[in-house]
């Protein structure tokens, strides 16, 4: 039993605050979620119940981030299912160093990037293919809500569970540093990827543009027409011919009808039209 059990209308009020902030959507079946991740924000912040935390919220932008931060799901590993970073080497790579001229930047973006595994990954997959005088053309940036993912990120130190959830011991000891119990990402690597807080709710066009947006398993948690928004504002943030990479189990048909996909042997990506 929880030490702070949330009401109905307390739920529907958090609930509504967190779609209305970051997209989230929060059905009844996920009240546990609010006793768990944001009870001990009650004591911590010596409030009597949720709608207090919720008024609170409303007014204070700290308070906002710790709950964001907190209901964030944040499920990341490295190399996350696999076949589109194979995807990313062997034709998203290749065929963007082809379009562009020799001083040009090949930006990628990994739009919710949580604690930093996927940039990572990212930053590994184009080490292993390209020269080094064209690691040099790369940039790398990764965006999440929450400000506490984004400082682990931007440290890029983790546990030897986190590593082995989808690192290969070869790739370990090329790329990674050991760091006491943990491990390191080395410093050529981490330079590639910069990190900032960002929400996808909101206009994004100040990040630039990009030759590959990595998008994935984010929309999921989103309404049609947020989704529907969400896609339509990437689509203006994508250079000509590159390439949006979504969840394995998603599509945008039907949702984002400007894009059309192109498989890739195991995997898939979206193309402007």
């Amino acid at each position: 039993m929880s030490a702070h059990p949330v009401s109905d209308r307390e739920f529907r009020d958090l609930a509504e605050f967190v779609r209305s902030v970051s997209g989230i959507q929060l059905d009844q079946s996920k009240s546990y979620l609010i006793e768990t991740r944001l009870g001990p924000l009650l004591d911590e912040l010596s409030l009597k119940d949720y709608g207090e935390l919720c008024r609170k919220a409303s007014v204070n932008p700290g308070v906002r981030s710790r709950i964001i931060d907190e209901i964030s799901t944040n499920e990341t590993s490295f190399f996350r299912d696999r076949a589109p970073f194979e995807m990313l080497k062997y034709k998203l790579i290749p065929d963007a160093m082809d379009r562009l001229r020799s001083h040009e930047t090949l930006s990628i973006w990994s739009a919710a990037s949580s604690t930093g595994q996927e940039v990572y990954s990212i930053a590994i997959a184009c080490a292993e293919v390209l020269p080094a005088r064209e690691l040099s053309r790369l940039k790398i940036l990764g965006t999440d809500i929450s400000d506490k993912a984004i400082r682990a990120a931007s440290i890029g130190s983790y546990s030897n569970y986190e590593i082995e959830r989808g690192m290969e011991a070869a790739l370990r000891d090329k790329y990674m540093i050991p760091d006491g119990d943990r491990w390191r990402v080395r410093d050529d690597l981490r330079a590639l990827a910069s990190f900032r807080q960002a929400n996808l709710l909101e206009p994004m066009s100040f990040l630039g543009s990009f030759d590959v947006i990595f998008c994935r398993n984010v929309a999921i948690y989103f309404d049609l027409a947020t989704r529907k928004a969400l896609f339509e504002r990437l689509g203006r943030m994508l250079r000509p011919r590159g390439a949006l990479v979504v969840g394995s189990s998603e599509t945008l048909h039907g949702v984002a009808d400007q894009f059309e996909r192109k498989d890739h042997l195991r995997s898939f990506y979206y193309s402007l039209r």
